[in-house]
């Protein structure tokens, strides 16, 4: 069994996409899909299953297609990939709260930061299938667009360490 993370893009947030955590645990488990747990309300989901993460990716698509009606999009990373996010942060040392990396299904391409608008003081850099962004004036005012990133989710820092944290320690009880 594998240690996967789902990652729902616009659940829960600026009251859209109502999705219950208790119903993404149900959905999960319908999948076939063990050790459910979620992280905050806000589409996060950590679980083991023996499916390839693509397939992963496509029963949850499927699913949350079933239940809002429309597509809801599912990045999917393993547990050694999300403590690489974490591992990989170029911004160590700024505020977890202020900081976020992009989760996308592909790499971001090498010219991905180049067309972003609306740039005052936030610091950007690409990661593996990430984009890193530091908001060094918070993310309230920001008016940052990557169009890169458009199709992604994005998480703090310390989401993504409490994720990363929770699948770490399923591997090592198991």
């Amino acid at each position: 069994m594998t240690t996967y993370i789902a990652l729902l893009r616009a659940v829960n947030v600026g009251g859209t996409g109502k999705l219950p955590m208790a119903e993404l645990t149900a959905m999960c488990e319908q999948a076939g899909f063990a050790a459910v747990k979620t992280y905050i309300a806000s589409g996060n989901v950590v679980f083991d299953s023996k499916l390839s993460a693509a397939k992963v990716k496509a029963a949850l698509e499927q699913a949350l297609l079933a239940y809002a009606g429309k597509p809801v999009r599912v990045l999917v990373r393993t547990a050694a990939e999300l403590a690489r996010v974490v591992s990989d942060n170029p911004y160590p040392e700024a505020a977890p709260n202020r900081t976020v990396a992009i989760f996308l299904d592909e790499a971001p391409a090498a010219d991905a930061l180049g067309t972003a608008t609306g740039v005052k003081n936030e610091e950007m850099a690409l990661g593996t299938r990430e984009i890193y962004v530091h908001y060094g004036d918070g993310m309230a005012d920001s008016k940052l667009n990557i169009r890169a990133a458009q199709e992604g989710t994005a998480r703090n820092i310390n989401t993504i360490t409490k994720l990363a944290a929770m699948a770490a320690a399923r591997a090592q009880v198991a």
